[in-house]
């Protein structure tokens, strides 16, 4: 009989939306952002987000409202899932972050710091499926369960300026899904013992 509970020990609760951006179709990538809301792991909750673009001459930013969840997703996930956000000394800048809209129509995350204010926009939204990843799928040691809203249409604005480019169309498992997606509804998992 199928247990009704997952054998995995709980890492994280929240979200993980991200855009990536390219001007090739997905050839190369001109932008990347990954925006995290932290309901809980071990380090508390928040928010982060991370960001490399031409807005930001192709340096890596870090704003958090908790730089100890943000060096706690630098070293447990980011690592695995982009080494270059991971590095625990790039410096955090102090954000205060909100959502505004949903995937019916446009969703928008607000990121302001003391200079600047972040918009980041997804619209024209495909059918939403759930990505099931246990641990050791990918070369990963953890796993991960999110509800994904895929965008057809993406953009990044940074203090009246926009990163160049858009998302590009790519498949999930026999899933329509695009390179910028709300991912809201996310745990990820390790194993247990």
């Amino acid at each position: 009989m199928t247990q009704p509970v997952d054998p995995n020990s709980v890492l994280m609760t929240g979200e993980n939306s991200f855009i990536r951006l390219s001007l090739d179709g997905g050839t190369t990538l001109s932008t990347r952002v990954s925006h995290w809301r932290v309901l809980w792991c071990p380090a508390g909750a928040g928010h982060a987000l991370f960001m490399q673009s031409p807005l930001t001459n192709g340096a890596v930013q870090v704003y958090s409202d908790s730089i100890a969840v943000t060096r706690w997703l630098q070293r447990t996930i980011e690592s695995l899932l982009f080494p270059a956000f991971a590095d625990t000394a790039l410096p955090v800048t102090g954000a205060k972050f909100s959502r505004s809209g949903d995937p019916r129509g446009t969703a928008v995350e607000t990121v302001t710091s003391a200079t600047e204010r972040i918009l980041l926009t997804w619209y024209d939204c495909l059918d939403p499926f759930v990505l099931t990843m246990t641990p050791g799928m990918g070369n990963r040691p953890i796993g991960v369960f999110s509800t994904f809203f895929p965008a057809k249409s993406a953009q990044i604005e940074v203090s009246g300026r926009f990163a160049p480019g858009a998302p590009w169309a790519e498949t999930r498992g026999d899933r329509q899904s695009s390179s910028a997606c709300l991912a809201w509804s996310e745990t990820w998992v390790k194993p247990r013992g």
